[in-house]
């Protein structure tokens, strides 16, 4: 009985391990049982969006707070660029749902979706609007992309 204790032990160890790259443990553990939030702002609108925990919203999470540029896209997305490249390991594919927040791995900048898309493999999810996503149109110039504190 007791080695089956520790062989569980054991797996959950292993499996918990992975997940938001160089975040400490427990910060992934916030990400993912608490729903991190972070929060788009201009000077007219704020979108708040809850992260999936993934590898690439830890990667984009560990960048806050940034001051960038938006620019439209298409007739369906507003964008950004963060310094930094993210990890889409352990990033599941996005939806190209209205109100997704989501990462395309070739050009590297952050899209919300303010109408839908189609799905293709190089569109990761980071996570979904939760709030303000009818705004997300309306968002031009420069952002401040911060953690959204409650």
């Amino acid at each position: 009985m007791d080695r089956i204790a520790v062989g569980i032990a054991a797996a959950v160890l292993i499996f918990g391990i992975g997940g938001c790259g160089s975040l400490e443990n427990e910060e992934t553990a916030l990400v993912e049982e608490t729903g991190m939030k972070i929060s788009v702002k201009s000077s007219e609108y704020e979108i708040i969006y809850e992260l999936n925990g993934s590898g690439a919203a830890c990667d984009l999470l560990e960048q806050l707070p940034l001051t960038v540029e938006t620019e439209p896209f298409s007739n369906n997305e507003i964008t950004f660029y963060p310094p930094e490249e993210l990890n889409t390991g352990n990033t599941p594919l996005g939806s190209g749902e209205a109100g997704t927040l989501a990462y395309y791995a070739p050009w590297g900048d952050v899209v919300m979706f303010y109408a839908p898309c189609s799905p293709n493999n190089s569109l990761f999810e980071l996570g979904k609007a939760v709030s303000g996503e009818e705004n997300v149109e309306g968002l031009t110039g420069t952002v401040t992309v911060s953690v959204f504190e409650e």
